[in-house]
């Protein structure tokens, strides 16, 4: 199965494309781009669902999604804790170098921001979740 997740935000997204195997795309948009990003990911990967945090200006963004002709079902979901977990993958995956590998974890901010990576993270806890259920 393959799902597109949003990390809404009031002035960015961050959207992944994520199957049961691996992160196929991750991008972050500005919010007003939100339908367009969704749709070109979804025309590049026919995903069965759309995945929408349900904090900050989730539930407005889940409702605009709906309204699209051809949107699959979208789903609001529990966001709680994914941007601590989304500094954790994106480390996880771009490991610190040089000095700042000597500094502890919780000390570390991303050079860049990890709203695509906390869209991972919800796509990952949902399949999870299907997974874990059925």
């Amino acid at each position: 199965m393959t799902v597109i997740a949003v990390d809404p935000g009031r002035a960015k997204c961050g959207v992944a494309a994520v199957s049961r195997q691996r992160v196929l795309a991750r991008t972050i948009c500005d919010t007003h781009d939100l339908v367009r990003t969704v749709e070109q990911m979804l025309a590049s990967t026919a995903a069965e669902r759309v995945l929408v945090g349900g904090g900050t200006n989730g539930r407005k963004l889940a409702k605009v999604l709906r309204a699209c002709e051809g949107m699959p079902e979208v789903v609001l979901v529990d966001e709680q804790f994914s941007s601590l977990d989304a500094r954790k993958r994106y480390f996880r995956e771009n490991p610190p170098r040089g000095i700042r590998r000597l500094i502890p974890g919780g000390m570390l901010a991303p050079p860049e921001p990890v709203d695509d990576w906390a869209a991972v993270v919800l796509a990952e806890r949902w399949l999870k979740e299907c997974e874990d259920s059925g």
